[in-house]
């Protein structure tokens, strides 16, 4: 059970999550390790948890280019976590607070926290490949949608981390040119804390086995866009999985999300 309150945090019973109300849409939650979690709400219907992309936020992935009032708008609650270091989540420094698998933990804290039982589940990149470890631990959506990832995102995903940890280890050396440039100017723009960035990065994202992928059988959608493989072949992905398939859409990894198309794939997927 959840205890709200409009004045500061709530006292609760021990098994029981945190929740702050601050505005109309968003509350904070304490996740299994007491860190807060911004959590943002639009609509009424059918649950549907979405899952940003590293380095990104709710609003970013999901309100700022319309994908939540879409869903909101054919019946569905949008119901958009900002990670841990992440939007106006907390950003802790400290090393115990990235265990491994500590975003997984995370997303069953908030289905736990929210009391989700008949729900969908949409990931974007990082948050794809959150939403694949979390259901292999136990969620049970009735339907995923994958976007922004490819097989090659979750079994190489040491050799993306590379990059974005060498990124902010050269931060203040990185100029207009260098590859890592663009990383580090939307890390920028985002108020990333490089220091909680790192630790999630080299402690709190674990491997994915192909095998495992076997226990998602549920309907999915691995959603793409037409000139995104930075996670690789989206093809091979849903080739992995007991029933998917495959939708492209207009952009990059970076800009698919800003396309009307990115959220009427969501939308026409779940409304099936």
């Amino acid at each position: 059970m959840l205890r709200w309150s409009r004045c500061g945090r709530a006292k609760s019973a021990p098994s029981a999550k945190v929740v702050v109300v601050t505005e109309p849409g968003t509350t904070f939650i304490d996740s299994f390790d007491g860190t807060r979690m911004a959590v943002h709400r639009l609509g009424a219907g059918r649950p549907v948890l979405l899952l940003h992309g590293l380095f990104s936020n709710a609003e970013v992935n999901w309100i700022k280019f319309g994908t939540a009032q879409m869903l909101a708008d054919a019946g569905f609650e949008a119901i958009m976590l900002d990670w841990r270091v992440h939007g106006h989540s907390d950003s802790p420094t400290d090393p115990a607070a990235f265990p491994a698998s500590v975003l997984v933990r995370d997303a069953l804290a908030i289905v736990e926290a929210l009391e989700l039982v008949d729900y969908d589940l949409v990931g974007f990149s990082l948050g794809s490949r959150t939403a694949i470890s979390a259901v292999i631990a136990g969620l049970a959506p009735r339907r995923l949608v994958l976007s922004g990832m490819g097989l090659e995102g979750l079994t190489n995903w040491r050799k993306r981390t590379a990059f974005f940890i060498d990124m902010i280890d050269r931060y203040n050396s990185i100029e207009r040119g260098d590859p890592a440039f663009f990383a580090k100017s939307f890390m920028a723009t985002q108020g990333i804390d490089r220091v909680a960035a790192r630790l999630l990065l080299t402690q709190g994202v674990d491997s994915i086995e192909v095998a495992e992928l076997d226990r998602l059988t549920m309907p999915t959608l691995v959603l793409i866009g037409d000139e995104d493989r930075d996670n690789g072949s989206p093809w091979r992905l849903a080739d992995a999985l007991p029933d998917a398939r495959v939708e492209e859409i207009p952009g990059n990894h970076m800009t698919c999300v800003t396309r009307p198309e990115f959220g009427r794939a969501i939308v026409g997927f779940l409304s099936a």
